[in-house]
């Protein structure tokens, strides 16, 4: 009998006592250990100095390292494979994009990862804007673009580097009723010099790389794609005004942060609580900024609506423009 009384105590006693990980794993705990930040670019770009700048803040606030590691290739497809397969429970985060959650699984086949079901939300993170531009001898506004373009049908060419610019270049002229010819480029240098030599008479790009010549009189903006807030050009119109096309809607490339699938909602919870803090954070709120990004935040909930929108969106877009991906 007391043999039977001391074993009970001693498995009662065990019960009792922090199972492996448990403390780790424990929301109020989190992180405990350096968290991985997988970027799906080469550093340098705006995307890795917005994933170092957050992960900078978070590590700051957590206690702890937050590592960022760019895994370049197969148009973010190689950084998402990864962190789809790692281990749910927090420490490996992606940086996703639009072109990761949206672009790639409407124009690529065998996709290495499932963008509904390999990741679970966190939160926005930033919302990048882009620019109509011309030169400086170009038209002065979006309405003589919009007549010239409507005067020599087949006679202009647009330029624009990733398929997101190049999807809202086809989706303007489709709605403004004009005929250009679409330049693709690799990238936003080439898009510029494109601009500047005069192989292209506008461009759909992003700011950084036009911005200082923009200044300079070089080039001119004659509109931004969507409506949020760009210091640099305060006064610049969103292009669904100032071309009278409400149905372009807002137009962005965009940042969030996903988790791999069945991480823990507690710690989801907690790692989106900490990026809305930093998100809203004016000295990270400035230096990205002067980029063209708006850092920004969203509930989990408000970012998969977000991109499950933008997939059905873009996703007729691409359809009807009949573009063929090489």
């Amino acid at each position: 009998m007391r043999t039977c009384i001391g074993l009970a105590a001693f498995i009662a006693a065990v019960l009792l006592l922090p199972q492996p990980g448990a403390t780790e794993n424990a929301p109020d705990a989190f992180p405990t250990r350096p968290v991985k930040l997988v970027v799906p670019f080469p550093p340098g770009g705006p995307t890795d100095l917005m994933a170092r700048l957050f992960g900078q803040k978070l590590s700051e606030r957590w206690g702890q390292p937050v590592v960022v590691e760019n895994r370049a290739g197969g148009n973010s497809a190689i950084g998402a494979q990864q962190v789809a397969k790692s281990a749910p429970d927090g420490y490996t985060l992606l940086i996703a994009m639009d072109v990761t959650l949206v672009m790639n699984p409407i124009t690529t086949r065998n996709l290495p990862y499932d963008a509904l079901k390999d990741f679970v939300p966190i939160s926005l993170t930033a919302q990048n804007t882009s620019l109509l531009i011309v030169r400086a001898d170009g038209p002065q506004s979006v309405p003589e673009l919009i007549a010239k373009a409507k005067a020599s049908p087949g006679k202009l060419n647009y330029g624009a580097g990733i398929i997101t610019t190049r999807l809202a270049g086809y989706l303007f002229n489709r709605l403004a009723g004009i005929d250009t010819v679409f330049v693709p480029y690799k990238g936003s240098t080439e898009v510029v010099q494109g601009l500047l030599t005069g192989s292209i008479d506008f461009s759909i790009d992003g700011v950084s790389a036009s911005i200082q010549l923009i200044k300079d009189g070089r080039l001119r903006a004659l509109a931004k794609l969507n409506n949020q807030p760009l210091p640099a050009l305060p006064d610049l119109q969103s292009l669904s005004v100032a071309a009278n096309l409400a149905e372009l809607g807002e137009i962005s490339t965009w940042a969030g942060l996903v988790a791999p699938a069945g991480t823990p909602t507690a710690i989801v919870k907690k790692i989106q609580r900490d990026v809305a803090a930093v998100a809203g954070n004016p000295e990270v709120a400035a230096k990205l900024q002067g980029f063209g990004i708006v850092a920004t935040s969203s509930t989990p909930s408000e970012f998969d609506r977000y991109y499950r929108s933008e997939l059905d969106r873009w996703s007729n877009v691409f359809r009807d423009s009949g573009i063929i991906l090489e």
